[in-house]
């Protein structure tokens, strides 16, 4: 049993199914997940599209065993693609090593904070903790960090597709909060 420890809650969102078929050791690294976001899904049939798990609807193609670059539909899109777990796609592969990707910005921890202003280090860092989950449960998680000021990433995921979910997220949020959303 895998037991998280959050210093408050913070609002994960779930994100898309993940592929173990070309990565049998699902214990020691993270499957891909099966939706790559591309752009920006403006008109889709959501009532809150700021409430799905990227910040926004994304159009984009599968990398599910067999359907590797398919476009899926508009109604798969709504359905399934842009709103996490899609253990009902039948794209999906039914052996999986986890069923969703979950996103979160935290702040860092205080001792990070004081030893960066410390280093005099100036700019604004945001940490995006994911999380892997299979049956509803953690197991997978870990941090990414993006450099505010340099608009660069200090700390990316392995694996393109989660990193990209990652970017997805971080755009929606960034424009949220930059616009008093």
């Amino acid at each position: 049993m895998v037991i998280l420890y959050w210093p408050y809650p913070p609002p994960l969102i779930t994100m898309a199914s993940p592929d173990n078929s070309a990565v049998r050791e699902c214990e020691k690294r993270l499957a891909c997940p099966y939706f790559m976001p591309v752009e920006k899904f403006e008109n889709g049939a959501w009532p809150h599209p700021a409430r799905l798990p990227l910040g926004g609807g994304w159009r984009g193609h599968c990398t599910a065993p067999g359907h590797e670059g398919g476009a899926p539909s508009q109604l798969t899109l709504e359905t399934f693609c842009n709103l996490g777990y899609a253990s009902g796609c039948s794209w999906a592969p039914t052996d999986r090593c986890w069923d969703a990707v979950r996103f979160a910005v935290c702040a860092p921890p205080p001792a990070e904070r004081e030893n960066r202003a410390e280093a005099g280090v100036t700019g604004r860092t945001l940490r995006l903790r994911y999380v892997c989950e299979k049956d509803h449960r953690p197991v997978e998680s870990g941090d990414l960090e993006f450099d505010l000021l340099h608009a660069s990433w200090q700390r990316r995921h392995v694996d393109p597709r989660v990193q990209k979910m990652a970017e997805c997220f971080l755009d929606s949020y960034v424009k949220i909060h930059t616009l008093g959303g």
